[in-house]
């Protein structure tokens, strides 16, 4: 599967244009993301899991730089081996690493958000799994997964309904508490999906890293010169 996207802000503007890849080798699913902005940074994130069943996370690899980025990010999660290993640059534009061993859960879905949310019961009032944010000090959260009922949408001016969903991240503890108070609290993600008999993804809005503003990721096609018709 080869999916073309693009990332815009709220007024429309594109930033960046990005390739959805899906290959399959035997039993494991190699998905990438990547996105590649105007002012040349780079969103990249290479998932490898397995799908008998269940979803089974087994590697992902995200690397967010460029001046988009206030922090310059790569970090590597390996399931089997439970380990965390991230890289960035402090603010003195200094290399810095830290490996992390870490008890990780069996529904720690990074990378995987869309696919799970594809295949969410269409009874269930709310689905949670978990996921590590990306940041020097990674962290687990829970994601929260609730339908929002139906939106229009068309194509080639024919009518069609979708599916909305809202993912909220859950920060727990002490944290969790803090956060709405003093206004930190993450901001949902809205993702659109086309139910049936293959369910597709058309859209999602949010951030792309903590703090960042909200961004548009849609579908697009190919247009051609005028004349190459």
């Amino acid at each position: 599967m080869h999916g073309f996207l693009s990332l815009t802000t709220e007024q429309g503007q594109v930033v960046a244009i990005g390739d959805q890849i899906e290959t399959v080798r035997g039993d494991r699913v190699t998905s990438r993301l990547t996105f590649r902005f105007k002012d040349g940074s780079l969103d990249d994130e290479t998932t490898v899991f397995t799908q008998r069943g269940v979803f089974r996370l087994i590697s992902d690899h995200h690397i967010q730089r460029g001046p988009y980025f206030p922090t310059q990010i790569d970090m590597n999660i390996d399931v089997p081996k439970g380990t965390v290993i991230t890289k960035w640059k402090d603010k003195d534009g200094k290399e810095q690493e830290s490996t992390e061993h870490m008890k990780l859960p069996p529904d720690l879905y990074n990378g995987l958000v869309t696919p799970v949310v594809k295949n969410l019961s269409r009874d269930a009032s709310e689905t949670k799994v978990s996921m590590i944010v990306s940041t020097p000090k990674p962290r687990v959260v829970t994601l929260l997964m609730r339908p929002m009922g139906t939106s229009p949408f068309s194509l080639a001016g024919v009518g069609r309904k979708s599916l909305q969903y809202e993912v909220k991240i859950e920060l727990g503890g002490i944290v969790g508490l803090i956060a709405p108070v003093v206004g930190k609290a993450p901001p949902n993600i809205y993702m659109w999906i086309e139910d049936g008999e293959v369910p597709s993804f058309l859209r999602e809005t949010g951030p792309l890293f903590e703090g960042g503003a909200n961004l548009i990721i849609n579908l697009i096609g190919p247009t051609w010169p005028e004349g190459n018709r």
